[in-house]
């Protein structure tokens, strides 16, 4: 039985080294409205660990909400803490993990990336299978968190022909 009542995803939260290198990043290159902010919050015990998990000396400096495409919403913390990784997870570690997001020109969007100096990897990929008329890439924010650029203009072929991949 899945948890009750549950119904969609309302918000992702990712934490930044950086939170007004951030901003810019999600809103000068994302294109995300930035909604607003809060904080500080922390420093005080307990109430940090058990609520968020993290060290009780940690300090949520801030953190900015912004709001991409009028729905997705991104939660965008910068902690102080002790002992805490500054090295961003590969997809392959536990813990890795990309925010994928749909783009309408996939090679336009590419070449943007490119002249702004972000780090892309390698070249738009040709998916098969049920994802078959989509293309894929991943790229790098200012902070080496990944994300993906995915377009399908004409769906995918799960979309024309669910019933071949069930």
């Amino acid at each position: 039985m899945p948890i009750p009542g549950l119904t969609r995803v309302d918000h992702f939260g990712i934490t930044v080294p950086d939170l007004d290198q951030a901003r810019e990043f999600f809103v000068d290159v994302l294109g995300c409205e930035y909604l607003y902010t809060l904080g500080p919050f922390g420093g005080d015990g307990r109430w940090m660990r058990e609520r968020l998990g993290v060290d009780e000396a940690a300090v949520m400096r801030r953190l900015h909400f912004f709001r991409l495409g009028g729905q997705a919403i991104f939660e965008v913390f910068e902690y102080e803490a002790p002992g805490r990784r500054e090295d961003v997870p590969r997809n392959s570690d536990i813990g890795g993990h990309h925010i994928a997001l749909y783009v309408d020109d996939l090679d336009a969007a590419v070449a943007d990336l490119q002249r702004r100096g972000l780090r892309v990897f390698g070249e738009p990929t040709a998916s098969k299978g049920a994802s078959e008329g989509q293309r894929w890439i991943y790229f790098l924010s200012p902070w080496g968190a990944q994300f993906e650029l995915v377009s399908y203009p004409g769906g995918k072929a799960f979309d024309h022909h669910p019933e071949r991949f069930a």
